[in-house]
């Protein structure tokens, strides 16, 4: 029994071994990158939103010209 807690505790130490590696190895973006990356999200959600919004005036528009509903 006491063999097989080594085991364990000499995995769980390994694991902790292998995370401290990984770590290491992470290339943090600069902050020049970060500012690029934050200006093109923005700009995706801007135009993503632009879409939507004339999508739903053009069905509404639409929508009402089919049912003669007026607004």
């Amino acid at each position: 029994m006491a063999d097989k807690n080594m085991g364990i505790f000499k995995k769980i130490k390994n694991l902790f071994i292998d995370f401290k590696n990984e770590i290491k190895r992470i290339v943090w973006p600069t902050p020049k990158m970060t500012f690029k990356n934050t200006g093109i999200v923005f700009a995706t959600i801007l135009i993503v939103g632009v879409f939507v919004f004339l999508l739903d005036l053009g069905l509404t528009e639409l929508l009402s010209l089919v049912m003669s509903v007026s607004k």
